[in-house]
């Protein structure tokens, strides 16, 4: 599927990320496991097409890691009831760039993780997928090559909150409609990019988004 003919970058309207979402993942940063989804806003403007292309990044401001995620689009408006099947239309991969270093300093300081989350660029999304369903989407594995290495492998089964509960959840407390997405949150195996390194999408062993890290000092 070509990124060209189907990324329309302002048909997204709102970007809502979960944290979190894979123990291990939690437990590798020293987090406790969440009791229910945590959920952090990204603006519109980090979007960038994993089209190939190169992606510039601060590399002043500490290490720049890498997460990535499956990430869902909302096909109508959210309504109680409404079966995640009948939500979703599309999936995609994406990276949550993380400023881990800036996130570590507002943590620490008890302040939003804009400046660590939602900066340019930090939002890279691959191609628009058919959703599969909920019984399709736990039915392939999802990783992340750096180079030709395997740096991140996940499935959706391994979530802690599954998509029907980030729906419900989101939907009842900020609103779901359509063309929001979700970045349903990231596996164990996140790490800090090298600048000039090449970062490869794979669903299901097949590729689905791409790009070049630059880090400028």
């Amino acid at each position: 599927m070509s990124l060209h003919s189907d990324f329309n970058l302002e048909s997204i309207r709102n970007i809502y990320c979960i944290g979190r979402n894979y123990r291990l993942h939690a437990l590798e940063l020293g987090n406790e496991v969440p009791k229910s989804p945590m959920v952090f806003t990204k603006p519109t403007h980090a979007l960038v097409p994993m089209d190939g292309r190169e992606v510039e990044l601060s590399g002043s401001e500490g290490e720049v890691h890498f997460e990535l995620e499956i990430v869902l689009r909302a096909g109508r408006d959210w309504e109680p009831g409404l079966a995640a099947d009948e939500l979703f239309d599309a999936m995609a991969l994406g990276l949550d760039l993380t400023l881990r270093d800036v996130q570590s300093r507002l943590k620490e300081k008890g302040h939003p993780w804009l400046a660590a989350k939602g900066f340019l660029g930090s939002s890279p999304l691959g191609p628009w997928l058919p959703f599969p369903g909920l019984a399709g989407l736990t039915g392939a594995d999802f990783s992340l090559l750096r180079g030709t290495e395997v740096a991140q492998l996940g499935n959706a089964a391994d979530m802690i909150f599954p998509p029907d509960v980030l729906a419900e959840h989101i939907g009842s407390r900020y609103g779901l409609r359509r063309g929001d997405v979700i970045y349903t949150g990231t596996p164990a195996g996140v790490a800090a990019l090298l600048d000039g390194e090449r970062l490869t999408a794979l669903w299901n062993g097949e590729p689905a988004g791409s790009l070049q890290i630059k880090l400028r000092t």
